[in-house]
């Protein structure tokens, strides 16, 4: 269509434009993106997906004919309505083996009135389950997995994996439990015959084993033939069920003795109360039951192979349930109102004159008042075939018993594929990618029916399931329980995208089934939950460790951003209290890769305790391409989730460092979450560029005193910058893409410490981040690079034994003392002890450490040693007083050399330059920098870290030639050097 029939590439609202890349409804349609709208046109040529010119829209025919094509294309799959592909399924399942062997059994024990009560709590747990999957399967379009897709979308991969894995595995062995309980019939039936072929437990595994086998070629041949196959069992079930009721008005004299006599109030009355036996209770009997009510999800299941799987669910599944559970109502009081619960089979057992008899078959003519004492095989309590004795037509029964097996293992073999299928292609689980692969036209996983007939045929084989039965119906209730979680969870979270066109549930009522399933867990069995619940865990703490690549959107990322939303919102209501403190780091380290000692550092002392925003101020001269920019951002951040740096990314475009340091410094933050420490590196080239640089750079430490920030400064001798190595730790581009695609020019430069050797710059449309190189263009590294790269690497391992040297001359509020201590706690620098270095006088040294350990103890801060530094005022070596003196000489002003106004003017021009009043205004202040670095050559050169407080210079007093003067004498020559200055605002405490 055109866009209201003008000229314009502006589109429509069209479905086909939210659709997935692999959307199997519909063609996926590219919208005009914002940049082709919204930027010059002779800056972009923008191009639909089909190739059509600007402006141009396919018409109504030609977009049919695409569709058609497309369609075609695709073969014809065969897909399901709500009653073949969900209400048949789920019914069938629900319909078990228990309809027809055990029904009349739980009756005998419980009374009419507690087996409705069972299957009523049974039903209430199904129905909670049931309206949760309906809202789930309605809140968007459902693709196949059935109960781990659900989960998957809902709560995110750690919880999706591991149930997945669990119940395409239950699955699996669901087929063998139901295909051994056809075997164990058929076998029974030949014994009453005298057929059996070898022995009884031998005969199960032919039997179960050629079943089997049987089955997975009905699944095999294709999901239309498998529904055919559920078609002809249900006919035949619902047949035995009808059977069942016609010869329950049927009264035959000769069934009298076996305890049927028709319907009768009196058989009713007595039945309607519990008879528990053989130490049954209420419970038993419900743990006995429920597996019967696990089919539910049978329909879901085979999600990818529904039309439409959002209404289709809903409808199969609820009526299902509304239908097996009044099929089972109606049972349990047909069955409780004319079998009585007892009886001995003999014709002659009737009730004479001289006996008292009460029981309900007294009133009917017979007396079993024997079977008190046992022994008698007939009446509900004795006899699982009782509905046969019913029955109109005896064999029918074992149809439908036959019929019941088959259908629910044949819906098991299919449903196992189906759901790991599902589950390998998210590529959850490294290694189980090849059963992702399907075949046909209808994708079908032969890999994963070929794996489920081997565990079948594994636990066939065994042919002894009381132990892993009970397993089995805990990994459906923890699917079931997840699935209320899920509802609950997002209803929780209240995104925006949670919004389920089925409307006919609650956030609480889904609670409340999440917590029911639990309890029906454990009740059906204490110890097969406990494993259940112990597989799941570990399931969900290896997905959540590996951390798949995926983003579907779950609630658990709508709750974490509700979360931190309220408590960033919260943290704004309270004031900062100094036991509260934390270093929250603003790094202006550039490039994430380009500094990787400076960040690793700080990530050292700031994880799981402080923020850490690693800034990148941009110089730039003109507009910048936003859109790259945002990409940028983008491929910055993933790097540092690659590298597990607890860091956010975030630039700026400013004309000047300072400028842009100013911006970061007043703007970055959230409430509370906001940096208090600005962390730069030492400008180690400063004396070989330009001066204005040095300027800069000096007062965006000034910026950041005034606006109440700490400062830290990091020093190696060999740098920090890695930026210019090639090949070094890279940033990849957006979609990753290997060396090979990056396009790079490569031109020829002549180091001095190697041959020549190529160089790349990258072209003009990519991004100025440091690519991959191409290994055709690797070459030898200098030796200054070689040390610069290994140097940049050394806080990223284990630090071993030593010490990290603290000296805190200047009480900055406790900064300088807090980040060493920081640093101990963690792993890598647990080895090193905090050696303390103070200032003080030669007569009260002993006083001034007594002082500081004093002081120490209160912080309850670990250290192992005091060091009083009681000749830090002597005057310097003679020879560093020069080397200050050279090094200071380029940026005098030598004021006294030329006119006062030609000094003035020269001083406006370079503010940075050094006047002589100023040399002798802080002639101390001069030695005592030459001085601590002497100290600090002698007492801490082989120290891992030296921190110590950083000199603060007077803003408009000093100028920025003579601090960086300071900062360089200070900090040469030695080991790692981090100057920290706090903000003279405490952040240590002694009171509680």
């Amino acid at each position: 269509m055109r866009t209201f029939g003008h000229n314009t590439i502006d589109a429509v609202p069209n479905i086909d434009f939210y659709r997935h890349t692999a959307a199997t409804l519909g063609e996926k349609l590219i919208r005009p993106s914002l940049s082709e709208l919204h930027d010059e046109l002779d800056k972009v040529k923008p191009s639909t997906a089909d190739g059509l010119a600007n402006g141009e829209e396919p018409s109504a025919a030609e977009e049919a004919a695409v569709a058609l094509a497309a369609k075609e294309a695709k073969g014809g799959t065969i897909k399901f309505g709500w009653v073949k592909g969900v209400l048949i399924r789920c019914m069938l399942n629900i319909w078990g083996v228990m309809l027809f062997i055990r029904m009349s059994w739980i009756v005998g024990q419980a009374g009419i009135g507690l087996t409705i009560a069972v299957i009523l709590m049974a039903t209430v747990v199904t129905t909670i389950t049931g309206l949760s999957t309906s809202a789930i399967a309605t809140n968007g379009f459902v693709r196949g997995g059935g109960a781990y897709y659900l989960i998957s979308r809902s709560l995110g991969p750690e919880f999706g994996g591991s149930i997945g894995l669990i119940f395409a595995f239950a699955n699996a062995v669901a087929v063998a439990m139901y295909v051994v309980g056809f075997a164990e019939t058929v076998v029974e039936m030949l014994s009453d015959v005298d057929a059996l072929m070898t022995d009884e437990l031998n005969d199960i595994r032919i039997v179960g084993t050629l079943t089997v086998i049987l089955l997975l070629g009905i699944s095999v041949a294709g999901m239309e033939w498998e529904a055919k196959a559920q078609i002809v069992l249900l006919v035949i079930l619902l047949a035995a069920i009808a059977n069942y009721f016609i010869g329950s008005f049927i009264a035959v004299e000769s069934k009298e003795p076996k305890g049927f006599f028709g319907y009768s109030s009196a058989i009713f009355l007595e039945n309607l109360g519990p008879d528990f036996r053989d130490e049954e209770t209420f419970f038993s009997m419900f743990a006995i039951f429920f597996p019967a009510a696990t089919g539910i999800l049978a329909g879901a299941n085979i999600s990818g192979d529904l039309a439409d799987p959002q209404s289709a669910i809903p409808k199969g599944t609820l009526l299902a349930i509304l239908i097996t559970g009044v099929t089972y109502v109606v049972i349990t009081i047909s069955a409780g109102s004319c079998i009585v619960r007892d009886a001995t089979g003999d014709h002659n057992d009737t009730v004479s004159d001289t006996v008292n008899c009460t029981d309900a078959a007294c009133t009917l003519g017979y007396d079993f008042s024997i079977c008190k004492e046992g022994g008698c095989q007939y009446g509900l309590m004795n006899d699982f075939q009782v509905m046969g004795l019913v029955s109109g037509f005896g064999p029918l029964i074992s149809a439908g018993i036959f019929s019941a097996t088959l259908s629910s293992a044949l819906a098991s073999l299919v449903s196992a594929p189906k759901v790991f299928q599902a589950l390998c292609k998210d590529n959850i689980y490294p290694g189980l990618g090849m059963f992702a692969k399907g075949y046909g036209k209808n994708n079908e996983p032969l890999r994963g029916y070929v794996l489920t007939f081997c565990i079948g045929l594994a636990f066939i084989l065994i042919a002894q399931l009381n132990v892993i039965a009970p397993i089995i119906s805990n990994f459906f209730l923890a699917s079931y329980a997840l699935i209320n979680f899920s509802v609950f969870h997002a209803s929780l979270a209240n995104s925006p995208g949670w919004r389920p066109s089925f409307k006919y549930y609650n956030m609480w009522v889904s609670l409340a089934g999440a917590v029911l399933c639990c309890v029906v867990m454990f009740v059906i069995n204490w110890w097969a939950a406990l494993v259940t619940l112990l597989i799941v865990l570990a399931l969900y703490i290896y997905v959540s460790y590996k951390k798949p690549d995926v983003n579907w959107g779950s609630s658990t990322q709508a709750l974490i951003y509700n979360q931190a939303l309220t408590h960033c919102m919260n943290l704004t209501g309270v004031e900062d209290h100094v036991k509260n403190f934390r270093p929250q780091c603003l790094v202006l380290a550039g490039y994430p890769n380009a500094r990787p000692a400076l960040l690793q550092l700080v990530h050292s002392f700031t994880k799981n305790v402080g923020l850490m925003v690693c800034a990148h101020v941009r110089t730039v001269t003109r507009r910048p391409n936003l859109k790259e920019v945002s990409q940028e951002h983008a491929r910055c951040q993933r790097w540092l989730n690659k590298k597990r740096l607890q860091a956010f990314y975030t630039h700026v475009f400013s004309d000047s460092l300072r400028h842009g340091a100013q911006f970061l410094m007043q703007a970055v933050g959230l409430g509370r979450l906001k940096p208090n420490t600005l962390v730069m590196g030492f400008k180690n080239n400063w004396s070989d560029g330009d001066m204005r640089d040095v300027e800069v750079y000096i007062n965006t430490i000034h910026d950041a005193f005034d606006l109440q920030f700490g400062v830290a400064i990091l020093r190696l001798q060999d740098g920090l910058d890695v930026s210019h190595i090639q090949g070094q730790d890279e940033i990849l581009t957006t979609h990753e893409k290997p060396a090979k695609e990056v396009v790079v020019s490569v031109t020829l430069t002549k180091d001095s410490d190697s041959d020549s050797c190529p160089s790349k710059t990258t072209s003009s449309q990519s991004s100025p981040l440091i690519v991959r190189a191409a290994a055709e263009t690797k070459c030898p590294l200098s030796l200054s690079d070689q040390r610069l790269l290994e140097t940049s690497q050394q806080f990223k391992r284990k630090q071993g034994k030593g010490t990290i040297d603290v000296w805190w001359l200047f009480d900055d509020g406790g900064l300088t003392l807090l980040i060493p201590f920081l640093l101990t706690n963690r792993s890598k620098w647990g080895d090193c002890r905090i050696r303390v270095f103070i200032g003080g006088k030669i007569n009260r040294i002993d006083h001034d450490r007594r002082a500081m350990a004093t002081l120490l103890s209160r912080f309850r801060i670990d250290y192992s040693d005091i060091h009083v530094l009681g000749d830090i005022n002597t005057k310097p070596k003679k020879h560093n007083k020069l080397s200050f003196k050279e090094l200071i000489e380029p940026y005098r002003l030598k004021e006294d050399d030329m006119e006062q106004e030609a000094a003035e003017r020269l001083k406006a021009q370079e503010p940075w330059r050094i006047t002589d009043n100023e040399l002798e205004l802080y002639r101390a202040k001069n030695n005592r920098q030459i001085r601590l670095n002497e100290l600090l050559k002698e007492h801490s050169s082989a120290a891992k870290l030296v921190v110590m407080s950083m000199p603060l210079a007077r803003k408009g007093t000093v100028s920025s030639a003579l601090y960086m003067c300071w900062l360089e004498t200070l900090s040469k020559d030695l080991p790692p050097l981090l100057l920290v200055r706090g903000n003279h605002q405490s952040v240590l405490t002694f009171y509680s």
